[in-house]
């Protein structure tokens, strides 16, 4: 999402990120669309906002409902090495929401990590986010790699997250982390940012910039509330030492945009289309030479099977049951999934709902007003009803006054 702390009420903006970091969504005019008149404010006439195709905002138009249970740590993700038995094993998991929006930067030091030990066979763990990123740099850096994992991607946990921009997502909690873990995280997130501008623009937008807006009811305030579990569990918010690489967002005057709701902010920031983006990492390592074979760890002492001495442990929420990892606390998220609608080209928040429209589907997730939402909830049971009451919350918009596309 768009770093912007602006955009952020009581909710770090959509989509499991921060205000501005989690919007969820893309906004434009399609095609032989026309710009609406209104500027914005403080904009002249030189920025207008484009007419918006209306959502289908209904239940008969699910597809599917899938939940992804995010692996957060206090602590942050685990990036260290440890021996087990006759293998060095590298960790990389436990990002709660940002697996994706840092895998090429907490890929980047596990690789590290792996090839320090001189071996250049090596094996990763997981077939997920960090599982596919770590092995694509540990292959362009020459080595043989091969993954194992149970599952492939469109199976991995990784295949149902929202698809946002969202670097520093539940990513750790206050107080938790380990000294210098803030330029880790920087370090990661900037490297992640520079790795997907080179996947814009290509053939089935694996990474595209969509606009997203957040709507209310009442002024907005100023700031963003801290997030906070209810136990007291307050999560880090990273996101101003990286404000200079993305957008910003803006205000929009009441009466000078196409939504019902008397205030609206619009941000910009970058959305995966995961099914095609991890189709396309999938690919490219691949075709560079990788191999995957399916492999089943039950615990440590699986490892021994493997011929690699050097193992990435890239695992996600699956490494609390396979390293007894307690440290790990499942962030639970449902989609809903909407069929497709290719003239839809933004993105909304509104009442604890976002909506993200993906080139496979129209993303409806709740997130509530605060990070909070789903904490300590391991259940992967899809709830029809959450699904049909985020839809409602959202279609309320399309039948009270105005509409996006009037």
């Amino acid at each position: 999402m768009t770093f912007d702390i602006d955009a952020i009420a009581n909710r770090r903006r959509l989509l499991a990120g921060l205000g501005g970091l989690g919007l969820m969504g893309a906004a434009g005019c399609a095609p032989g669309q026309l710009a609406r008149p209104e500027p914005m404010a403080g904009l002249g006439d030189f920025d207008t906002l484009p007419r918006l195709a209306p959502i289908r905002m209904r239940p008969d138009r699910i597809s599917k409902i899938t939940v992804c249970l995010r692996p957060f740590r206090k602590a942050g993700p685990r990036l260290d090495v440890e021996t087990v038995g006759d293998k060095t094993v590298v960790h990389n998991y436990g990002h709660g929401g940002s697996g994706w929006s840092l895998s090429w930067g907490s890929g980047t030091i596990a690789a590290k990590n792996a090839l320090s030990t001189g071996e250049r066979d090596i094996a990763v763990i997981g077939c997920g986010a960090l599982g596919l990123t770590t092995a694509t740099l540990l292959r362009r850096a020459g080595a043989n790699v091969t993954i194992y994992a149970s599952e492939r991607t469109p199976d991995t946990r990784s295949a149902r997250a929202t698809g946002t921009w969202s670097p520093d997502s539940r990513i750790a909690a206050v107080g938790a982390t380990a000294p210098g873990f803030e330029a880790q995280w920087e370090q990661m997130c900037r490297t992640s940012y520079a790795a997907f501008q080179t996947y814009l623009g290509l053939a089935g937008d694996p990474v595209e910039w969509t606009d997203r807006y957040s709507l209310f009811d009442n002024p907005p305030g100023p700031g963003r509330a801290t997030p906070h579990d209810p136990n007291g569990v307050r999560f880090v918010e990273y996101v101003d030492r990286v404000r200079d690489i993305t957008p910003r967002s803006l205000d929009l005057a009441p009466g000078s945009h196409p939504f019902p709701t008397p205030y609206a902010r619009r941000g910009t920031a970058m959305q995966f289309n995961i099914a095609e983006y991890a189709h396309l990492l999938m690919t490219d390592y691949l075709l560079a030479g990788g191999k995957i074979e399916t492999m089943t760890f039950h615990t440590p002492a699986d490892l021994a099977a493997l011929k690699q001495k050097v193992v990435v442990n890239c695992t996600g929420y699956g490494a609390r049951a396979l390293w007894k990892d307690e440290s790990i606390i499942p962030v639970r998220g449902q989609i809903a999934w909407l069929i497709p609608q290719f003239e839809v080209h933004y993105g909304l928040y509104y009442k604890g709902v976002s909506i993200l429209a993906r080139r496979d589907g129209i993303v409806v997730q709740q997130v509530g007003q605060t990070e909070a939402w789903g904490y300590n909830d391991d259940s992967e049971v899809a709830s029809r009803s959450e699904a049909e009451d985020a839809i409602a919350t959202i279609a309320a918009l399309y039948g009270r006054g105005r509409t996006p596309a009037a």
